[in-house]
């Protein structure tokens, strides 16, 4: 077996400076090695799995919740405005997605129904917020395209 060729210089995904690859590593290498190019290519490469499995996290959350609420003391959904202690650090809580008196609902119908109701909203606000994006996206899309003097309010922004 001959000696083992190093792997040729290539441009880091992140920043697009040129690097030698570890020869460890190899092909796999894909940023330069600066501790900010890889914690961006994590952060990157974790949205694309968390993206791609997103059924896997929508199947475990609301049976959490629910194993959680049948132990007899459920954890609601906090409030925007609370705060937890935990870890010895005060961390902002996720807000309700709509703001109702979920005290007096549990008690009227239950605790787990108010997590499934919760859960349910949850999923709807996403989904139209995902809606109302890509209309917003069209409607700019089509202003591109419009010349500048239909657009123009004709006053005395114009020049002269």
């Amino acid at each position: 077996m001959g000696p083992k060729r190093r792997p040729k210089k290539r441009p880091c995904r992140i920043c697009g400076r040129w690097f030698n690859p570890n020869p460890r590593l190899g092909k796999r290498q894909k940023t330069c090695g600066a501790d900010e190019c890889r914690q961006r290519w994590h952060a990157k490469k974790c949205a694309a799995w968390n993206r791609r499995n997103r059924i896997y996290f929508k199947e475990i959350y609301l049976s959490r919740r629910m194993e959680s609420c049948s132990g007899g003391t459920c954890c609601p959904t906090p409030s925007l405005g609370s705060t937890s202690r935990q870890g010895g650090g005060s961390m902002p809580q996720r807000a309700s997605p709509l703001d109702f008196p979920r005290e007096v609902i549990q008690e009227v119908i239950g605790r787990q129904h108010t997590v499934i109701i919760e859960y349910i909203l949850r999923l709807l606000m996403r989904e139209v917020q995902e809606v109302i994006n890509a209309q917003h996206a069209d409607i700019h899309q089509g202003f591109i395209r419009l010349p500048l003097s239909s657009i123009s309010r004709g006053d005395s922004q114009r020049p002269p």
